[in-house]
């Protein structure tokens, strides 16, 4: 009689699906890795039971690498830029992704020198499981030492540049374009623009929004106005814009905090909103809802922006390989335009 078939050995996948966690939860549970709750401990364990399963050695000395936790590094020197709504909404995102995969959300700071060497020795040393850049400038080194460490990394926003392999990003184009068609259809022909930094990558994608709605309209984009995607920037912006062209009509401010900025030195000017000069925004924050007036804006999905992060590192983390993601941005109209 011809002796049996060997049996196929269970992998782990099967173990997370029978268990109903992640692979990258099974793994650690399996290895005593931390931060994984009792009950998916328990779950892991009864599959493992159930299916017979037998860890790979090489597998197992890997999977222990694993520290549980994953990084969010933003380029910048203030720490209450976690505070500023744009990030704090991201923050909200990836949390909430990264606590169904039972990993833990590191928060980094990156622009000073001090900094941004606590970056580069965890992108090194591998101190997390994965790693999430959002806010890079032109030229800055994070890029490259990001695409050329041995761990998942995931950036928010395409560096300026630069074409990185895994990335979420918003139609930062498409959305400045409509908001710009926008303000030519009501009638407005001198439309200026207020963009962020110009060596970023949304700063210089929001301007070309801009720019192409104003060249297919047969007009002449006025230069860019830069700034910093604060308030305070945004009014210093459009002092200097009231100076140079005391006969434009609408504005268009790269965001929120910037577009608020425009308002009040527009009122400050005795111009009046938007009788006398419009004014669109970009990012759909508290502060559009509550501005006097409210403030007609592009909405952009930021929890989910910072939600597809997470999701797309968790994925690379446990062995995917996701394609690059462009979330949709709409035009949300109120009373400013």
């Amino acid at each position: 009689m011809a002796e049996d078939a060997p049996r196929r050995q269970p992998t782990l996948d099967e173990v997370a699906e029978h268990a109903g966690v992640s692979r990258s939860v099974a793994s650690r549970a399996l290895n005593n890795a931390p931060h994984v709750s009792r009950a998916k401990r328990e779950a892991v364990e009864r599959a493992v039971r159930h299916l017979g399963y037998v860890p790979n050695p090489s597998a197992r000395a890997l999977a222990t690498r694993q520290t549980g936790a994953a990084a969010l590094v933003v380029s910048g020197e203030d720490p209450s830029i976690f505070a500023d709504p744009f990030f704090a909404q991201v923050i909200v995102g990836a949390a909430d992704a990264l606590e169904e995969a039972d990993l833990h959300l590191m928060l980094c700071l990156a622009a000073s020198d001090r900094g941004r060497k606590r970056v580069e020795e965890l992108l090194r040393s591998r101190g997390a499981d994965g790693v999430m850049l959002m806010a890079l400038r032109e030229d800055d080194p994070l890029a490259r030492k990001a695409e050329e460490a041995h761990m998942p990394v995931v950036f928010g926003g395409r560096p300026v540049g630069s074409a990185p392999r895994w990335y979420v990003d918003v139609d930062n184009v498409g959305g400045a374009r409509e908001a710009t068609e926008y303000l030519l259809s009501r009638g407005r022909r001198r439309v200026a623009a207020i963009c962020g930094p110009l060596d970023t990558e949304v700063g210089r994608a929001r301007y070309r929004g801009y720019r192409d709605a104003m060249l297919s309209a047969g007009l002449d984009p006025i230069p860019p106005l830069e700034g910093d995607f604060t308030e305070l920037g945004g009014a210093a912006a459009t002092a200097v814009l009231l100076a140079n062209h005391p006969d434009v009509e609408a504005v268009f401010a790269a965001n929120d905090n910037m577009a608020a900025g425009a308002l009040r030195t527009l009122r400050e000017a005795g111009r009046h909103v938007p009788a006398d000069v419009a004014v669109v925004g970009f990012d759909d924050l508290t502060v559009a809802r509550i501005a006097d007036p409210p403030l007609t804006t592009v909405h952009q999905p930021i929890q989910a922006l910072g939600r597809e992060m997470a999701r797309m590192l968790v994925a690379l983390v446990n062995g995917q390989d996701p394609t690059p993601l462009i979330l949709p941005a709409r035009l949300v109209v109120r009373s400013s335009a």
